[in-house]
């Protein structure tokens, strides 16, 4: 095993005792994972002092008694697959405190704490069951997901090609690693691999749904449709395949598609993951039809559903906000002016999702100077790797160093650098949940810029009411919990307003709709860079677009969807009522203060 060492004192205690009292060791150890499950150093240890009671002379290898078949893993994977999560930990975390070296049950743990949205202990198990098991194929293409989902396609890639080298049709590696491509950039080869796919398994109806995702990034709209067309034709039960579509945006459905849906969301035999996606899809078909009561109906049921699946509390981003304003004040900040790394081509596009930011992102990604990438996670990584959680980080923020803000930054730089692939001097990272992190950026990158794109409320929240995520913004799938998390958003910048005025720029979503010039000449001039034709021509601008506003932003600004809010007004009260008086003074700043 290729070992680490060991920071935790309790650890380096217990590790010491193994050699003196290997079995008292082992049992101090399984209780400590039992009160600390996401403890992955002590089950490395516990690794250790198990092969110390059993005479051998390392826990390199796994217990050949213990496979996938056996019947407490087979449970717990039963259990996984109806989302019983409280069961299958139950059974995995005695398994793993009692075989620590079993790889299958690692990875179950791991599939387990990705539900649980532990997604660091999630791929420390990965890793551990790697080292228990180097060829253990499924194990790397489990880490090579979780990597990729959080923005890391070149090391998902990295570990991809092991698999492939060995396994060249292995299909799961392969599939993954056509998602990994496109979220690297790398369309052209990401498009190739996926038409190998879906002609080597045209039967496969995800495929051909993720396939037609990745030709509608790049602009291929109409055969993104007709992939995504062939996905619910192979099954037209497919709530992902009909969502999918409808996601498209660039066409209405037809009455047998309709019936087709309705037939399927019916249907008992098919997942609560199925039946939410199709009442997103029928939602947006009765809006089409202009049947708001019908259409609204279905967007409730289909939220309803998928807040089931979540474990979100509105207090907990409240008391982050709460936090912040507290550590972040005019005196903290002052006091560290200068601070951070003097890198200056970061473009922060921050605010709620569906405010406006692809729009803003398209129109800056058609200047000469500024290249657009994505939405990037490497800004939460970055922070992550310098605490455990946000409230641990903010713990330690309070005395970090200059040195450490700019070792952040720096960090952030080098982590980005592989999605800039034209060489611009400029580069936009467009994350909206980075407005959480706006202070942050100030201290780490202390000459980036900053937009806030804030669209109206009402609009806005209904607009991610309406949008199923493929994950995150948890916040969305609730009017009132949306209403709550907007003012937290709204607290939160005007804080930064006040501490650090002038430091973010803030785009008006209506405004740079009605006037487009006035507001694109105000974002260059804060950006300093010239004025530019085609930032006013940015549909014509050739690109991909991984948004759901993929389709918008390649056609000039339409005014017609800044009030269809309205047609569902008289069901939006809760969110009214928790937006209070952020709605009734938009776009005016109302004093939040706690």
């Amino acid at each position: 095993m290729n070992e680490r060492p060991v920071k935790d004192p309790r650890l380096q205690e217990l590790d010491r005792l193994i050699a003196v009292d290997a079995p008292r060791a082992t049992h101090e150890l399984r209780l400590l994972i039992a009160d600390e499950p996401l403890n992955i150093d002590a089950y490395r240890v516990l690794a250790k002092a198990i092969a110390a009671v059993d005479n051998r002379s390392g826990a390199t290898h796994l217990r050949t008694a213990v496979r996938a078949m056996d019947y407490s893993l087979s449970s717990a994977s039963e259990f996984l697959e109806a989302g019983d999560l409280e069961n299958a930990e139950r059974i995995l975390r005695e398994r793993v405190i009692q075989s620590p070296t079993d790889a299958t049950a690692l990875v179950l743990m791991a599939r387990l704490l990705r539900e649980l949205a532990y997604y660091a202990a999630a791929e420390e198990m990965l890793l551990l069951a790697l080292e228990f098991q180097p060829t253990f194929h499924d194990a790397r293409i489990d880490l090579a997901t979780e990597m990729q989902r959080q923005s890391r396609p070149n090391e998902a890639l990295a570990q991809l090609d092991q698999v492939i080298a060995t396994q060249p049709d292995n299909r799961s590696a392969l599939t993954v690693k056509a998602a990994a491509l496109s979220r690297a950039g790398r369309y052209v080869e990401s498009l190739a691999l996926y038409e190998r796919l879906v002609g080597e398994t045209p039967r496969e109806a995800g495929l051909w749904s993720s396939y037609g995702h990745v030709l509608k990034t790049v602009g291929r709209s109409d055969e993104g449709l007709r992939a995504m067309r062939q996905a619910v034709e192979i099954d037209p039960t497919s709530g992902s395949g009909w969502w999918h579509l409808s996601n498209l945006k660039v066409e209405r459905f037809s009455p047998e598609d309709l019936r087709q849906m309705e037939l399927a969301v019916e249907d008992p035999r098919i997942s609560e993951e199925s039946r939410y996606h199709l009442h997103f899809a029928l939602g947006k078909a009765m809006e089409d039809e202009r049947e708001f009561e019908a259409a609204f109906r279905h967007y409730r049921t289909g939220n309803e559903l998928r807040k089931r699946s979540l474990d979100y509390d509105p207090d907990d981003i409240t008391g982050e906000v709460e936090q912040l304003c507290a550590l972040f004040s005019s005196d903290f900040l002052r006091e560290r002016e200068g601070w951070g790394h003097p890198a200056a081509d970061a473009i922060f596009v921050l605010g709620m999702p569906r405010a406006g930011s692809t729009l803003v992102e398209q129109i800056l990604a058609s200047h000469s100077e500024i290249e657009g990438t994505m939405e990037l996670s490497d800004l939460a990584a970055v922070a992550r790797e310098a605490g455990r959680d946000e409230r641990d980080f903010l713990d330690r923020a309070k005395n970090f160093s200059s040195d450490q803000f700019a070792s952040m930054g720096q960090r952030y730089v080098e982590q980005t650098r592989v999605f800039r692939l034209e060489g611009k001097p400029r580069f936009i990272d467009k994350m909206p949940n980075n407005w959480l992190m706006a202070p942050l950026i100030h201290l780490m990158l202390p000459n980036a810029k900053i937009i806030d794109a804030r669209r109206h409320p009402m609009a806005c929240g209904f607009s991610n009411y309406k949008q199923h995520y493929a994950f995150g913004q948890a916040f969305s799938y609730d009017l009132e919990w949306f209403g709550r998390y907007y003012r937290d958003y709204v607290r939160l910048m005007s804080h930064v307003d006040q501490v650090l005025p002038g430091r973010v720029h803030r785009v008006i979503h209506e405004e740079l709709v009605l006037n487009p010039e006035d507001e694109v000449r105000r974002l260059l001039d804060y950006l300093e860079v010239p004025f530019e034709e085609a930032c006013l021509r940015f549909y014509e601008t050739e690109r991909a677009v991984k948004t759901p506003s993929s389709e918008q932003v390649r056609k000039p600004i339409d005014r017609s969807g800044l009030d269809q809010w309205r047609n569902f007004e008289e069901w939006l009260e809760p969110l009214r009522t928790a937006l209070g008086s952020v709605v009734e003074l938009y776009p005016q700043v109302p004093d939040l203060q706690a």
